[in-house]
């Protein structure tokens, strides 16, 4: 097949393009570096001529709520429109689960909004809600810290190994059309704060670590099981646990 990936240069795209490849298909990667500009449209036409599925695996820049809606608005409606015109057949919506249990999250109004353009959108889909991913307290600790400092909210999660969740991506999109599929996840439930722990330790880094609800990114309504897969997701293979294992120092 001849499959799209939009955010190809992106930590999940990347891993996507290479686990369509290994199966034989014929990617064509969607990102500013190859043409393509999502935020105005240019290029995508070109793109996506032939192509058979979509897989959109992009991220917004940091902003509020208004500005982060406004550019999924805008990127998911130029993808859309330019698919139906080239007779795309499957568009494939990486998300993440708990978006509709959490308010006052910039980012996840935007996929809201995403999700909402798709299911309302003119070419068949499927929706497929991840958990956060195995770096992500390490990402969050990039994000806060300050003089060695880091304040993190204790955040219960069940990590996903990114190079899993591009998997599950590659064989949905060769797949039919689904809706919205089972939510996926990693094999077991994490503190966040832990996980940073361990991650800053194989890196070896010291960073003092602040568990607090006050922080500047997450607050309480993102506590408890909100973040949690539901009873019917799919597990993936890899903990968290062996996902370290092969992690190494910071360069």
């Amino acid at each position: 097949m001849r499959i799209a990936v939009a955010g190809a240069t992106g930590n999940i795209g990347k891993l996507t393009v290479a686990a369509l490849a290994e199966g034989g298909h014929e990617v064509v990667p969607i990102s500013r570096a190859q043409g393509v500009d999502l935020s105005t449209g240019a290029g995508l036409d070109a793109a996506l001529a032939g192509v058979d599925a979509v897989i959109d695996a992009t991220n917004a820049p940091s902003g509020g709520a208004e500005e982060t809606v406004a550019y999924f608005a805008a990127t998911t409606g130029h993808l859309l429109a330019a698919e139906q015109r080239a007779g795309v057949r499957h568009h494939v919506l990486l998300s993440i689960v708990g978006i509709h249990a959490v308010e006052g999250n910039a980012h996840y109004a935007g996929k809201r909004e995403q999700e909402r353009l798709v299911e309302a959108g003119p070419v068949p889909y499927t929706i497929v809600p991840a958990t956060q991913f195995h770096d992500f307290a390490e990402m969050i600790v990039g994000w806060t810290e300050q003089d060695g400092v880091a304040p993190i909210s204790p955040l219960l999660v069940q990590p996903i190994a990114p190079a899993d969740v591009a998997d599950v991506l590659a064989r949905v999109a060769v797949g039919e059309p689904r809706g919205r599929h089972a939510d996926i996840a990693g094999p077991d439930k994490q503190d966040l704060v832990d996980m940073a722990r361990r991650t800053l330790a194989v890196r070896g880094r010291d960073v003092k670590l602040v568990p607090t609800w006050d922080g500047p990114l997450f607050g309480l309504s993102m506590s408890g099981n909100v973040l949690l897969p539901g009873k019917e997701a799919w597990l993936a293979p890899t903990s968290f646990e062996a996902w370290l294992a092969q992690q190494g120092p910071a360069d």
